[in-house]
């Protein structure tokens, strides 16, 4: 049972990278249109080709708008132009994602800001873990990405349904390393809730101690954590 508890955590703690699907090199050799001139980053192109008229929205075989092929190929000025021009920050593609859980997953901390300046919902449901943004950047250490999305408004308490929260997938996904702690600490700064516990009951408090991470332990203890 523990063999596999251990198996189904690691499974986890590749997945967000591994759902989310960028472009492949076969589909952009094929895209045309305002998807070709996204992934290669053509402003110009972009430009013109809304002036025409060209659908802005379009999406391919899985519900990629070109804003999702800048967003994964991190063209930041083409994914300014195209919600300059009227792109939507929001549209979700075939696996839930929007750009800003995209640039949150990619660490892409220009990518984020462009998204949050143009629109995009710091608060959105996405994934199939009906997660947000700020748990996909916690799971993954991105401290970073977490104080940007904090300071956005991002639900610090949101409960995915795995029933954890951002504070947890820092610990339980996490290698206890600088990363998943500073992670860990700016949701604790931040006013996130110590003592909501994972689906078995057990607090995050409990959680890193099992796991042996001290400075979190400690960070957590401080904080008040039961």
């Amino acid at each position: 049972m523990h063999l596999f508890v251990a198996f189904f955590l690691t499974l986890l703690a590749v997945l967000p990278a591994a759902a989310q699907i960028a472009p492949t090199e076969a589909e952009l050799r094929a895209y045309g249109g305002l998807h070709a001139a996204a992934a290669r980053g053509d402003v110009g192109d972009i430009e013109k080709r809304i002036a025409s008229s060209e659908n802005r929205e379009a999406t391919d075989g899985r519900h990629r708008t070109p804003l999702h092929v800048a967003a994964f190929r991190k063209q930041h000025e083409a994914a300014r132009a195209l919600i300059r021009l009227g792109a939507d920050p929001n549209k979700l593609e075939i696996d839930r994602y929007d750009i800003i859980t995209i640039a949150a997953v990619a660490n892409d901390v220009p990518m984020l800001k462009i998204a949050l300046e143009g629109g995009g919902n710091p608060k959105a449901v996405t994934s199939r873990y009906d997660g947000t943004a700020l748990i996909a950047a916690a799971h993954l250490g991105h401290a970073e990405i977490v104080r940007t999305l904090i300071a956005a408004g991002a639900p610090l308490d949101h409960v995915n349904n795995l029933q954890w929260t951002a504070l947890i997938e820092s610990i339980v996904l996490g290698d206890g390393g600088s990363n998943h702690t500073e992670t860990l600490r700016a949701l604790v700064e931040a006013g996130a809730n110590v003592n909501i516990p994972d689906g078995s009951g057990a607090t995050p408090l409990k959680l890193a101690r099992n796991r042996g991470y001290r400075e979190m332990v400690a960070i957590l203890e401080k904080s008040g954590a039961k």
